[in-house]
């Protein structure tokens, strides 16, 4: 019989195997567990951040719907009722036009509304009463010259930027007021019992949104502002670190969406123009509460988001960078691997700082530890950009990282102006040291 050949594989010979193959898959399990848990962490406070909107926007329509069933009573208790009769109905419209989301913005509107009527009633009432005292065929002349007069100057008023900004309503309501007061009084008595109980009923109706709205779960227009500005800056430095990571990773197709979802939260900050000015103007009109005391710097917000909004533009040019077919090769993307990356770092550490400085309303050390270190991180990577470093320039090989170089370059001389901005933030609003 023939005996068997046993071949023995040293056991140094299978560990060399078994580690040389491990790392590999090992390597790939962190990547896709990586991966994994950045998604479910965005999904996770994507999710939270809605149903804490809607929960909001929940508490507002139960607000609204308790205000007007409050101001209805005016027309269901037949006490109220006789006191002010079918002059109810002002206070009712009064609810529905001036109860908002935020409580700055009730506020604006309801004092709008209250000095457009007391103005435009008045004028009426002056208006009205010097008709009746002329009386004959020159009163509805002189009624007509008047709402032509008033009208013109009241809408041109209107068109002025500093009024439409913060007294467009009031204007408007002004108007309304005037020609109902002027042109439905025929006696001076009837005309001074309408606007006095048109005035009453719609102070009714203010007193209920301004109760209701203030002290039932209010939505502060600066609450929502100061966040927004906060995550803006966190995005910000999330936005640069994926750029850095994907510049200097292997660029196959899930790295390039990768860098696609890097830059959505930076499109984003570009369209909060329009949505930063309502919330600062409603802010102003906010009464003193948490964080926030009375003539609280709101305009430095937008300055600040004009900034944050340039360097948002700024990133998004790193996209082209990405996505051009013209790229560095993998020998110079080493050589200035780790000079990029200590800049992409310090760029991201400075924003955190800034905003959660901004978050806590605390003083950052601006001066003395962020713009010096990013002025030392600008000027070292101004030495990457030279020709012994990028060697002549071949295939446009050279002139790509170059172009890359510089616009993080750009970017940290926005952080500087951004940091400078958030220094100037809180000298006017009296941050803590501590």
């Amino acid at each position: 019989m023939g005996s068997a050949v046993v071949v023995s594989i040293p056991e140094e010979i299978q560990d060399q195997r078994v580690t040389d193959d491990v790392p590999v898959d090992q390597n790939k399990n962190k990547n896709k567990t990586a991966a994994m848990n950045k998604f479910r962490n965005l999904f996770d406070s994507t999710r939270d951040r809605i149903k804490k909107q809607d929960m909001k926007k929940i508490f507002h329509s139960i607000k609204l719907g308790i205000a007007l069933v409050v101001v209805s009573l005016l027309y269901l208790l037949n006490p109220l009722y006789k006191q002010v009769g079918d002059n109810a109905m002002w206070a009712i419209m009064t609810v529905i036009v001036v109860f908002e989301f935020y409580a700055g913005a009730t506020l604006s509107k309801g004092l709008n509304r209250g000095l457009g009527t007391i103005f435009g009633g008045g004028l009426g009432c002056f208006a009205g009463s010097f008709a009746q005292d002329v009386g004959g065929d020159a009163c509805a002349s002189i009624i007509g010259v008047s709402v032509l007069v008033f009208g013109g100057i009241a809408t041109y008023l209107r068109l002025i930027p500093s009024i439409k900004k913060k007294y467009d309503y009031g204007v408007m309501i002004s108007i309304l007021t005037f020609n109902l007061v002027v042109v439905s009084g025929m006696r001076e008595e009837k005309i001074m019992a309408l606007a006095r109980e048109r005035l009453s009923t719609i102070g009714m109706g203010f007193a209920v949104c301004i109760f209701i709205n203030l002290l039932i779960f209010p939505a502060w227009a600066s609450d929502e502002l100061h966040h927004s500005t906060v995550q803006s800056f966190h995005n910000l430095a999330n936005s640069i670190e994926g750029c850095m990571e994907d510049y200097f990773s292997s660029a196959d197709d899930k790295k390039k969406n990768k860098s696609d979802a890097s830059f959505s939260s930076c499109k984003a900050i570009l369209n909060t123009k329009s949505k930063e000015e309502s919330l600062a103007n409603f802010a102003k009109w906010e009464p003193w509460h948490g964080k926030f005391g009375l003539n609280y710097p709101w305009n430095r917000y937008l300055q600040i988001g004009e900034v944050l909004r340039e360097l948002a533009a700024t990133v998004l040019s790193i996209k082209a960078c990405l996505q051009s077919p013209r790229q560095p090769t993998s020998g110079m993307r080493e050589a200035m691997k780790e000079a990029c990356q200590m800049g992409g770092s310090s760029i991201a550490w400075a924003l955190k700082e800034l905003g959660e400085g901004i978050k806590n309303v605390k003083r950052c050390q601006i001066e003395g530890v962020i713009v010096p270190k990013l002025k030392l991180v600008r000027q070292e990577m101004s030495g990457l950009i030279t020709p012994s470093k990028l060697g002549v320039i071949e295939n446009g090989d050279g002139l790509a990282m170059a172009s890359f170089v510089f616009l993080i370059m750009e970017i940290l001389e926005k952080v500087e102006e951004l940091a400078r901005e958030v220094e100037e933030l809180e000298e006017a609003g009296r941050f803590r040291t501590t």
